[in-house]
Formats: structure tokens, sequence, C-alpha cells
């Protein structure tokens, strides 16, 4: 039944837009060629319904982009409450409500499901996650929904509050010090190198701070490292964030072992919340900025 009511909706869908339907529609006549990753797309000039199924959503709401549907760790992320509260819930898999969304403008990963028939209900741009570093990859949804401009100025704007923040911290904690990021989720936890957000693109790229050598071993090529309790004393650094989920299991925080590592001694330790942690858009870049500042220089 769900094979035959597709091409159905799809059929409708495509009628309801020929015969109008609305003042929103008239931004859709106007469209430029995007040079996408998988080639060239024809977008909207002024793209008024994007449907965000991807971890891209708080870069496409920093540029001002009216985003009208959100994928759920996008709408699940503390920092996009507010914004997305009205924002209705969208998936890669529930093709009958994209359709219903009406959306004149999709962005997906490029290891979206269902690709072909997405790119059949509106225009849709794909993005491989990594491949482009957080500024270049802000830049980049720029240009898909024509706001190049605003994209540059806030990475050079940010950038400049960057190196500040790097020459504060630095004179504080010093030059040599190093820094851990390790994840709880559920049952595990994870350690992260230095592209894999919860802000390690932040504190290694480019404020460069210091990664313990443990950590370069097992997680800078990989991206993150799963790791047990027992072991987690010899990837801690002289620092220690922890970005932690509300369904994590804690309780190692409980053992001797974790109260004796010396960051948790000295009181070197950040914890932030999981959920929307994994996002480096602008709002997330910021949070995390201002999390990091108070951290490190009101440490002991």
């Amino acid at each position: 039944m769900r094979k035959l009511l597709f091409p159905a909706l799809l059929i409708l869908a495509l009628i309801v837009t020929a015969c109008g339907g609305g003042n929103n529609k008239s931004s859709k006549s106007e469209t430029f060629t995007y040079e996408s990753e998988t080639g060239p797309v024809e977008v909207p000039v002024n793209p008024q319904r994007v449907v965000s199924l991807s971890g891209f959503t708080g870069n496409l709401m920093h540029l001002g982009v009216p985003v009208v549907g959100a994928d759920i760790w996008s709408k699940s992320a503390v920092q996009f409450a507010e914004k997305l509260k009205d924002v209705e819930e969208a998936s890669e898999e529930n093709l009958e409500k994209l359709i219903e969304l009406d959306p004149d403008l999709i962005v997906a990963l490029s290891t979206a499901k269902n690709l072909d028939k997405i790119r059949e209900i509106a225009p849709t741009v794909t993005y491989t996650w990594g491949a482009l570093d957080i500024f270049d990859m802000h830049i980049e949804i720029g240009k898909a929904v024509n706001k190049e401009k605003e994209a540059r100025e806030w990475v050079e704007s940010f950038r400049k509050r960057l190196d500040e923040a790097e020459a504060k911290i630095k004179a504080k904690i010093g030059e040599d010090a190093t820094v851990t990021v390790i994840e709880v989720y559920d049952k595990s936890i994870y350690v992260f190198g230095n592209n894999w957000a919860r802000g390690t693109e932040l504190l290694y790229q480019e404020m460069e701070l210091g990664m313990p050598e443990k950590v370069k071993e097992q997680a800078l090529e990989a991206g993150y490292y799963a790791l047990s309790p027992e072991v987690l004393p010899e990837f801690v650094g002289d620092y220690l964030i922890i970005s932690k989920y509300s369904n994590a299991d804690t309780s190692f925080q409980d053992t001797e072992t974790y109260k004796n590592i010396p960051a948790v001694k000295n009181g070197r330790v950040l914890e932030m919340t999981g959920e929307g942690a994994s996002f480096s858009d602008p709002f997330t870049l910021e949070m995390q900025l201002d999390l990091f500042e108070e951290f490190f220089l009101n440490s002991p």
C-alpha cells in the first residue's frame, strides 16, 4: 500500500505546486545553479521552506533561512530547543512527511537513504560529513542558500574571537597543557580526536591546545575511540571535558579510579550536555567557546 501511496502523493504535490498555492511559491521561480559536491543543482535564490535532514540545521538557521523540517538530532539539541519548537520533525525515511512539508530546498548528508526519491520532491543538496572544516562548511552552506557573504562575515568575526580566546587561555593554563574530550552515552565512553565535534575542532585545530599522547595514538586518526572506565586515567590530560547525555551511565565517576585522576582531583573537569554537542554550526560553536573560556580561565 505504501509503495502505491508515495507516487500518488508526489503527483498530487506536483499538481498543487503547478496551480499556485500561496505567496511563498513565487520564490521557487527564481533559481540559480549551485555547484554541489555531486554536481550542479538548481536551487531557489531565496529559499522559504527548507528541510534539514542533516547536522547542518544550525548553519541554516544562523543564516536566517526558514527551516520547516529538521532531523530528530537537531530537534533534540538543547541549543536549538526554542528555535525548533514549532518546526516539524523530518526524516529521510518518511517521504510522505517530506511531501507534506512542501520544501523548496532539502539539505541532507551524502549518506542519507532514499536520495533518489528525495530529489524528486525538491532540489536537494548533500554534503559529506567531515569533507570540509567547520568554517569552510558554513561558507559552503551559505553558497547553497545564496548567503555566502553573511557566512564569510561570521567566520571572519568568530576567528578573531577565537584568536583572542586562545591567547587568554594559553596565558592562564600554559602552552604545554593538555586537554581530553570524552563523551558518555548510555553505557559507553568515547574519547575524541581533533575533528569529531564536541568542541574538538575549537580546542585542537583552532586554539591548538595539547592532546595527550594516548589520545593521539588511539583517536586522532580514527576520530574517536571507545574505552573502559578502568583505562580512562591513561587518556586524561591536565584538563577533562565530558560531553554527557541524559541517558548516560555515569557510575564510573563514583569510582576511586576516576576520583584519583589528577584532573579530577584538581577540579579541572568541565561537563556539558551531550544532546547537541555533536554539531559544529555557529550557534553551537559560540556556545561551546563561551563554556571553554569560562572553564579554563576560572579553573584552579
